[in-house]
């Protein structure tokens, strides 16, 4: 059954975790448990949820999939080589352990698939980490993202193969999808951005995983390909922005039915623990990867931190497994115990992430490469800045550079706006500016004005905090969107500009010539 009572349970164990600073996965998964417990089985619709998240949070990947970023070598290196050694690693654990312990349950296919998902981290806790510290639109979170969807790709490539059949003769229609692009592109934005463009958006997944699905080809690969296909312009990121709660939704009805099917035998139970602990491994090669690759010691070490747990989509790939009888069935609740011990483990070396690099920065900047080393961007001259430079900092950079030239710099992380900036002639530097390395480039006492226009409130607040604590006495202004915003800006010294408040008084403006030209200028 699916009624108000798994509903309820979920809710409560999932606010629990949250207030406990944990994913609220972990909490869905503790109520499946709990609800075997009191003998609670989970019924059809439990199942179609769960079918259903899984299908979207594939299509919603590929919404994302942006090849010319993942086909940097610190991204699909660093993930292949990680994947490649814990791989090998657990597998060889995974072997050792089952000759003592009979009762794993795991021959050769087992533990290769069991080490298979280990190998991967979690996108729901690297997002949650990443939005609670203002930091989503971040080098290193752009990084660990895309470390992640390269995983991603890896399990569904193995989820395509698992159902064993061969793909019917019919299959070859569906390169008619790509012809079709424009098509449909054109149809959701004819959708608008209300109901309709959600519906639409669900509608394709479901219909793309069926479609595939019916010639042979597993569904998920499919809701993948398609969403991949409409990837690459601003109606394909609406759509996944719209699709996320959704899809977060549906996926509760995953994690309960792991729970659900109960509690693992002691060896395996015993055993998932072990490998929790183990997760604590992989930042240390996710570093030295990402390092070797020329990516900022900085960034290469809050990236890999991110990623030091395993992965949601492990108790997927296990799922699909266990239903082809590749793996015993108590594995899809022993994997849950090591992704929460990891989670568990992970959570109090994520909110010290900063503390930590700034303890060590010293030692961790020893492995920057000699090309970081010789490439640091020329700012000595710089008097003003302005960090982020979305439209607003891209307007504030053109007002400021009319007044003071060449003496304005934009800050930004993404590498596809600076390159859009840079060709439009605007004297841009890629940066962090929540790096006190990046400001040891700048002569803070020539700075005569700091202009903050960051997408999060977050990361304006933590980079006025380090500018004050470096030494920087000048003004700062900062964007906000609320008067509470505004206030504890204010409160540390940040002039603050209320975006909302200001637009009334632009526009009235902008009404008031238009009022003024056609008085002056009669029809």
């Amino acid at each position: 059954m699916f009624d108000p009572v798994i509903i309820l349970c979920a809710l409560i164990c999932g606010l629990l975790m949250r207030s406990l600073g944990q994913p609220a996965l972990l909490g869905y998964l503790a109520a499946g448990f709990v609800l075997h417990e009191l003998g609670v089985v989970g019924g059809p619709l439990l199942s179609v949820a769960s079918e259903l998240g899984i299908t979207l949070l594939l299509f919603s990947i590929g919404l994302k999939l942006q090849p010319k970023a993942l086909l940097t070598t610190r991204i699909w290196g660093t993930t292949l080589i990680h994947m490649a050694f814990f791989q090998v690693l657990f597998t060889a654990l995974l072997a050792g352990a089952a000759r003592f312990l009979p009762g794993l349950g795991l021959d050769l296919t087992g533990t290769l698939i069991i080490a298979f998902a280990l190998t991967f981290s979690s996108t729901v806790f690297v997002i949650q980490v990443m939005q609670e510290r203002g930091e989503m639109a971040s080098r290193h979170a752009n990084l660990a993202i895309g470390v992640l969807i390269i995983q991603d790709i890896a399990a569904v490539v193995f989820l395509g193969f698992s159902t064993g059949k061969t793909p019917e003769w019919a299959a070859l229609g569906l390169l008619l999808i790509f012809p079709l692009r424009g098509v449909i592109l054109r149809l959701l934005n004819l959708c608008g951005h209300g109901e309709l463009f959600t519906l639409f958006g669900l509608t394709l997944a479901i219909l793309g995983s069926e479609l595939f699905d019916s010639v042979g080809i597993k569904g998920d690969l499919g809701a993948l390909i398609l969403g991949a296909v409409l990837a690459g312009n601003q109606t394909s990121k609406e759509l996944a922005k719209n699709l996320l709660h959704f899809k977060d939704l549906f996926l509760v009805g995953f994690f309960l039915s792991i729970g659900l099917s109960g509690w693992p035998g002691p060896s395996i139970f015993a055993v998932s623990l072990g490998l929790g602990v183990l997760a604590l491994l992989k930042p240390p090669l996710y570093f030295l990867l990402m390092a070797r690759f020329h990516t900022q010691p900085r960034t290469a070490m809050l990236s890999s931190v991110a990623l030091s747990n395993y992965s949601e989509f492990g108790l997927i790939v296990v799922a699909v497994a266990v239903s082809v009888g590749w793996v015993d069935y108590q594995w899809s609740a022993g994997l849950s115990l090591a992704i929460a011990a990891s989670f568990i483990l992970s959570s109090p070396l994520n909110q010290r992430a900063h503390e930590l690099y700034r303890r060590w920065h010293e030692t961790i900047n020893r492995f920057q490469s000699e090309r970081l080393r010789k490439g640091r961007p020329d700012i000595q001259n710089a008097r003003f800045f302005v960090l982020g430079m979305g439209h607003i900092g891209t307007g504030a950079y053109n007002t400021m550079h009319e007044h003071h030239g060449d003496c304005v710099v934009g800050v930004d992380d993404n590498d596809v706006k600076l390159e859009e900036h840079a060709h439009c002639g605007r004297r841009v530097v890629a940066g962090d500016a929540s790096d006190p390395d990046f400001w040891g480039c700048v002569d803070l006492s020539k700075l005569e004005l700091v202009m903050l226009a960051l997408s999060k409130h977050e990361e304006n607040k933590r980079v006025g905090k380090l500018l004050r604590e470096l030494g920087y006495q000048g003004p700062i202004t900062a964007v906000v969107r609320f008067a509470d915003e505004a206030e504890q800006l204010e409160r540390r010294g940040i002039a603050a500009f209320n975006l909302f408040e200001e637009a009334g008084t632009g526009f009235a403006e902008h009404a008031n010539e238009q009022l003024t030209n056609a008085r002056v200028t009669p029809p």
